[in-house]
């Protein structure tokens, strides 16, 4: 299989204890044995308490990673109320003990509005976020909390799956960006009782669901699990897309401007040629469109 041909994303159900860098290191080895390419990433981390909805980034597609992570998410989330801990999950210390025998659904019902829309969201100290260039889980292993400026997240639903104090399962649909222990945190604190996350499973990334992800087991030296390779094109379904004929493709590939139909305005569009193979990501200048990133054949 050619590189170009093996290039693309892989929905992998990413199970518990691991990090999301040792299943790219996996994927990596039998990757570059079978393809003979070697860039392997992923879209999207999940921490080894999380499992589910992993996106592995394939070849060239690596440089589509950005893309495909702004995709909306859907998480079933485990919640234990009545404390709080360090790094707001398990894996954290118990800072406080609170008793939450007194929380019933309806209070929790009437919590979870404040919590659904364009809000703003603290990230946690321990979580890769970088300020003033050092990450912040570096600052919180040498024991500084410091303040942390709220970001814009945008929640679309909440669904309440199991409730049997102090523990609740929710459904959680939501927008790039959103830290669900923050959220596990936070409606602890607005109940009173304080909360963490217990276990979380991503059960979608955008178009990916996890009913048609493969098992890790899959990914092996018979190389079957390349079937499963999700092109590109069918990936990126969400954003504008056309289709250049030969000319424009060896324009774009020289680093030059094409016409830009008026009736695509898009601030971000992917030029594919006849084969439906990536040609370029583009952005409108005026009545033109600027090649923004260009893949190259073999690349």
């Amino acid at each position: 299989m050619s590189e170009r041909a093996a290039a693309g994303f892989l929905n992998l159900n990413k199970p518990l204890g691991q990090t999301s860098h040792d299943i790219v290191a996996r994927v990596r080895r039998h990757y570059r044995s079978l393809s003979g390419a070697k860039k392997v990433g992923h879209a999207g981390t999940l921490d080894p308490l999380a499992d589910g909805v992993l996106i592995i980034c394939l070849g060239a597609a690596t440089r589509l990673s950005d893309y495909i992570m702004r995709g909306r998410k859907v998480y079933q989330a485990q919640m234990r109320l009545g404390a709080t801990t360090t790094t707001y999950d398990a894996a954290g210390e118990i800072l406080e003990r609170c008793c939450a025998d007194q929380i019933t659904r309806a209070d929790i019902e009437r919590a979870l509005p404040r919590f659904i829309g364009d809000i703003e969201q603290t990230p946690p100290m321990y979580s890769a976020v970088k300020i003033r260039g050092k990450k912040l889980y570096e600052l919180a292993r040498q024991g500084q909390t410091i303040e942390r400026e709220p970001r814009p997240i945008t929640i679309h639903a909440l669904k309440i799956l199991a409730w049997r104090n102090p523990d609740l399962e929710l459904e959680i649909d939501c927008g790039a960006g959103t830290y669900i222990r923050s959220l596990a945190h936070d409606l602890g604190a607005e109940l009173g009782v304080g909360g963490f996350l217990a276990g979380l499973t991503r059960t979608a990334s955008g178009t990916f669901e996890i009913r048609e992800s493969l098992p890790l087991e899959a990914i092996n030296e018979s190389g079957e699990w390349l079937r499963n390779i999700t092109s590109p094109y069918d990936a990126l379904t969400a954003y504008a897309r056309v289709k250049l004929d030969a000319e424009d493709i060896d324009r774009l590939r020289h680093g030059r401007f094409i016409r830009r139909p008026p009736h695509i305005a898009d601030r971000t569009v992917f030029a594919f040629d006849a084969a439906k193979q990536l040609v370029a990501i583009l952005e409108p200048r005026a009545e033109r469109w600027k090649p923004r990133k260009v893949f190259v054949s073999g690349s």
